[in-house]
């Protein structure tokens, strides 16, 4: 061998070239999604960008908004939460159903009693039984949503107060009152996933649960305390759902668990944990309200609705793992 070759280390031979376009467009991947989903939607429904249209998109995605935002934190810390829907349906049900004796707050303050003993199960079950996250809540799912309808008589709840509608239709400086709630709860999500200890301690346990309980963070409580707020976050979005329809129902949290699911793994939050950001979910939830308002504008059957939505969490799980083979 000549003086003048060299022999490259393996560790520097095998290392994967940086590509700054590709890097960038694995990084903001869900940025040109949503770019790509709005010019499509304004090419097939014109109307979209109207003001009217846009509060619309908000406002109905304001319930499986405020779920996916507590799914976030569930999702990062390495967990995974099927039973969103059940405890979204049993917040319906008991908010309308004590609406008339409790009154309006009384009945929320219920609901979000109901929610955190839902959470706490949940909780509980994870990090003290040791039970996978997904077989622990897809249980838990079929408790809770069996409940929604014994305590429900399997009927709809239908309450005298005419204020029980106000959460769910009123305005405030033209705008419903949904979309402030879904604004301050992804603010406030987003400050304590970015800003604060107990958000860099959820992405600690995410990403690698033993460090973290080494270093003196007690995962268990953490970890639990996500599907609490996942519980809660659940509960507000039947409460609003529940308000705006003027009636409880067992069966309103149908497709809530994909929905939620499905916008926070657009958003580019990993299943594995460890990675993710509120602004992600915000953005997932933009692309799936805009996509479901074109589909019921073009009156597109239910059932196709749900085909395309598997479709493209399929997409952003296979994306979510090519961008991981990339980073390593």
């Amino acid at each position: 061998m000549s003086k003048s070759q060299t022999v490259q280390p393996a560790s520097v031979a095998g290392a994967r070239k940086s590509f700054p376009a590709r890097d960038a467009f694995l990084q903001f991947g869900v940025l040109w999604a949503f770019v790509i989903v709005l010019i499509g939607a304004a090419i097939v429904y014109p109307r979209v960008f109207e003001p009217t249209n846009l509060k619309n998109i908000l406002s109905q995605a304001a319930p499986v908004g405020i779920v996916s935002v507590g799914m976030t934190f569930v999702m990062i810390g390495g967990g995974f939460d099927l039973s969103v829907g059940s405890i979204f349906a049993l917040g319906a049900v008991v908010f309308a159903h004590l609406a008339d004796p409790l009154g309006l707050w009384g009945a929320a303050g219920a609901v979000l009693i109901a929610c955190v003993i839902c959470g706490v199960i949940n909780g509980l079950i994870v990090t003290k039984l040791h039970v996978n996250p997904f077989v622990a809540t897809l249980g838990t799912g079929s408790v809770f949503g069996g409940y929604a309808f014994i305590y429900s008589h399997s009927a709809p709840q239908v309450p005298n107060d005419f204020n029980f509608q106000y959460i769910g239709t009123e305005n405030w400086f033209g705008w419903p009152i949904s979309i402030y709630l879904l604004i301050v709860i992804f603010l406030i999500g987003a400050f304590a996933l970015a800003r604060s200890v107990y958000g860099r301690s959820i992405y600690a346990i995410g990403g690698n649960t033993e460090a973290a309980r080494l270093s003196g963070i007690p995962v268990d409580l953490l970890r639990g305390s996500t599907y609490v707020m996942t519980a809660i976050c659940a509960g507000i979005g039947g409460i609003i759902l529940s308000s705006r329809l003027g009636v409880g129902q067992a069966d309103m949290g149908g497709t809530t668990s994909l929905d939620s699911i499905a916008i926070v793994v657009i958003g580019g939050t990993s299943l594995l944990g460890g990675e993710g950001a509120m602004w992600r979910t915000a953005v997932g939830l933009l692309i799936i309200g805009t996509l479901t308002n074109v589909f019921d504008a073009l009156a597109v059957n239910n059932n196709y609705q749900l085909v395309a939505k598997g479709v493209i969490v399929i997409g952003a799980v296979a994306l979510d793992i090519y961008a991981r083979r990339m980073r390593t």
